[in-house]
């Protein structure tokens, strides 16, 4: 049990260096495809069994290992809390979930292929579970090389132009963060993060530690504006590469910014959440309304993801409970709806090989349950009451609203707007009448595809009834991080007060 997070970050990678003895031929194509399936659902399992053994009571890290690796200033420290481990337990879900939806869409280099989505997921959970600033920053970084080969090898006609534009806009802001490390163990002495998060940096020297770590983090969301790089990146990627882009490596901004931002640079965050909001509200209309106007499908869900993590900055940066709790779940629905609009843009895709919407409509008449599925889907992405995506947008809004109610105002506009390009994308597809002799031979889901979208139909109608598994886990290490933004915001009210 004590190295439990060890097992689920590392088993990924175990597979990955098994797939190396696996012929890269036609050969080797089945046995690829068994083996990263065998190895992320055994992942899968792993995280689950440490989510049925975390203490929801307990707001501090769990499942803890600290071993010194470099002197005493790097070490190999591992640990989760209420905020990372839904991550780590939705990281481990949808890659199964990737691996099955590619089964037959991807037939070159399958082997690479699955390799390289094990390393990704390593990466990605390592970033989750790391205490190590030094080892966090690592596997941060270390997840671009994963996407960028999956976009430029696997991707579209224009994929080697948007792997690149994808790799220096988020390498770009991530040097910035490196050079924020640096200052923070001169100035602490460690890169232990449970230390630096009781460490109280100078304010002044907090102002320039959280542009830094916003830089890197608002390119990874991405933020608007910072958000150029993701439409291409999303057209251009291969359908399991959307769904781990938009699912999980875009909540690693929202989870570097709870982690550290919020945590560690207290009074900074105070003083740039004006600025936030102002961008946060800019992404949820302006992104909503560029989404009314586009002709490709994955484009259009690509700018929805941009709105959704406008409300999610919104709740982090009101720095309440009721905010900070509703961005959490907000990252956990969206990972889940999200990752299900990329598939359901996937199924039609391999069928008829174009994203264009008007090559679509009335798709209801010869495949009724893909219409139900996406169906489940839109509305939760419109955030319908009974869907996950309701609860994370109603809680942020709640949280904001105790902060600046003009900000809430403006972004009830996106709420509208989400619902207006969301189902004009539902219309164009699948209703009307079945018309375009291309869709008429349109097969219904198959096995395959009904055994990865049923699950996640399923989490997000479940989610929404009952939201209270994700919740619990989160309760008592978001009430820690607000409970301490507020005792900073008053101390440093204290302060300025004595002063004057």
């Amino acid at each position: 049990m004590n190295s439990i997070l060890t097992l689920v970050t590392f088993l990924p990678l175990l597979g990955a260096a098994i797939l190396l003895f696996v012929p890269a031929g036609d050969s080797g194509k089945t046995a690829a495809r068994w083996v990263a399936l065998v190895v992320s659902a055994a992942t899968f399992i792993l995280s689950l069994w440490m989510w049925s053994r975390f203490d929801n009571a307990n707001p501090g890290f769990q499942f803890v290992e600290n071993y010194e690796w470099i002197g005493s200033s790097i070490g190999y420290r591992m640990g989760v809390d209420g905020v990372s481990v839904l991550f780590v337990v939705l990281t481990a879900l949808l890659t199964p979930v990737v691996v099955i939806s590619s089964w037959n869409s991807i037939q070159t280099r399958v082997r690479d292929y699955m390799l390289v989505f094990l390393i990704l997921e390593t990466l990605c959970i390592g970033v989750f579970t790391a205490l190590d600033l030094a080892m966090f920053y690592v596997f941060f970084e270390g997840s671009l090389i994963p996407m960028f080969l999956i976009i430029g090898i696997w991707g579209g006609k224009r994929r080697i132009q948007a792997a690149y534009k994808f790799f220096f806009y988020t390498f770009t802001g991530s040097v910035l963060m490196l050079l924020a490390i640096m200052a923070m163990y001169w100035q602490a002495g460690t890169l232990d993060i449970r230390k630096l998060l009781a460490f109280h940096f100078d304010p002044a020297l907090q102002t320039w530690l959280w542009l830094a770590f916003f830089a890197s983090f608002a390119v990874k969301m991405p933020m608007w504006p910072f958000h150029r790089w993701l439409p291409e990146a999303h057209v251009e990627a291969p359908t399991g590469g959307s769904v781990i882009l938009a699912a999980i490596l875009l909540k690693l901004g929202g989870y570097g910014f709870i982690r550290f931002s919020l945590a560690m640079f207290p009074d900074a965050s105070v003083q740039f959440a004006p600025f936030v909001f102002t961008l946060s509200v800019a992404a949820i209309v302006l992104t909503s309304l560029v989404a009314l106007v586009q002709t490709d499908m994955k484009k259009l869900i690509a700018y929805s993801s941009v709105a959704h993590m406008g409300f999610v900055t919104m709740g982090i940066f009101s720095g309440n409970v009721m905010g900070v709790h509703g961005a959490v779940f907000q990252m956990i629905s969206h990972g889940i709806v999200s990752g299900a609009l990329f598939l359901c843009v996937g199924v039609v895709y391999d069928r008829l090989h174009t994203r264009d919407i008007a090559a679509y409509g009335g798709l209801v008449s010869n495949m009724p349950r893909y219409a139900v599925a996406f169906m489940v889907f839109t509305m939760a992405n419109v955030g319908l009451p009974g869907t996950s995506g309701f609860i994370g947008e109603f809680l942020t809004m709640i949280g904001t609203f105790q902060v600046n109610t003009w900000v809430v105002f403006f972004a009830a506009f996106g709420v509208i707007l989400s619902a207006a390009y969301a189902l004009y994308l539902y219309r164009r597809i699948i209703f009307g009448a079945l018309t375009k002799e291309s869709l008429k031979g349109l097969l219904d889901l198959d096995a395959r595809e009904i055994t990865v979208l049923v699950p996640l139909v399923v989490l997000t109608i479940f989610f929404g009834f009952y939201p209270a598994p994700i919740l619990d886990a989160t309760a008592a290490s978001v009430n820690l991080v607000a409970e301490n933004f507020s005792k900073a915001i008053s101390t440093g009210a204290a302060l300025v007060a004595s002063v004057n």
